[in-house]
């Protein structure tokens, strides 16, 4: 046991800089938005604090862009991941080297996209975790499907600009507080609709501790049950 435990420690760690990433793109049913709606992170290093306000939208991500993706309540909209600022080739993982762990995806209300700095309320709109029957994560099918993530904006939501919050969470070096690697963008999208909710949520900072289960965790043991971080998502 000793000897596996190293030999995955010593994998943790050879494959720490490897798999770093970022969400770059968003889509709007078949319309390809590029990155002309992201609040662009500096490089594809992760954020490791969860008290930091960089867990909000990653590095200088509280200062907004001029761009703003339309979407309609309702509307199937894809997050994009790649490793390298630009490159969208399928033939590369949009998160390798061992980076597994959940992809959680957050809407925030805000007054307006191009300015808000993200301290508001988020709540969840959809996630994906571990499954222990196939042993696949989040991040396997982000690589499956070429960076991408699909889910549908809940058609219940009041109408109004929002900060749009994709993270993927890698997990290979999480068995000690502070081994997370957080991997997080923010769209700015105006939202149009008839529905007149506002969903309650959390903060970022605030949402996640370093001991939460699904943050602090050694994913080289069995795992029957994994806890995805932060609040049930909002079903609408």
């Amino acid at each position: 046991m000793k000897t596996f435990v190293t030999a995955a420690c010593l994998l943790a760690s050879a494959t720490s800089v490897v798999g770093h990433s970022m969400f770059q793109q968003l889509w709007v049913g078949s319309v390809d938005k590029a990155g002309t709606c992201a609040r662009t992170v500096p490089s594809n290093s992760p954020v490791t604090s969860v008290s930091s306000t960089d867990i909000r939208c990653n590095v200088g991500g509280t200062k907004g862009v001029s761009g703003l993706c339309p979407i309609t309540a309702g509307d199937n909209v894809t997050v994009e991941m790649h490793a390298q600022p630009g490159d969208r080739s399928c033939k590369n993982e949009a998160i390798g080297g061992n980076h597994f762990g959940p992809v959680i995806i957050y809407m925030s209300k805000v007054a307006n996209a191009q300015t808000n700095a993200g301290a508001g309320s988020w709540f969840k709109i959809d996630e994906e975790g571990y499954n222990p029957t196939t042993k696949k994560w989040g991040t396997d099918s982000l690589n499956a499907n070429c960076g991408k993530r699909s889910f549908k904006v809940p058609s219940t939501l009041a109408p109004g600009d929002y900060l749009l919050r994709a993270e993927a969470i890698a997990l290979h070096a999480a068995s000690s507080s502070g081994g997370a690697q957080f991997y997080m963008t923010c769209f700015q999208v105006t939202l149009n609709g008839t529905g007149k909710a506002t969903p309650a949520g959390v903060t970022f900072p605030g949402a996640y501790k370093a001991s939460d289960p699904g943050i602090m965790i050694n994913i080289y043991n069995a795992i029957t049950n994994y806890v995805i971080p932060g609040p049930a998502v909002y079903k609408g």
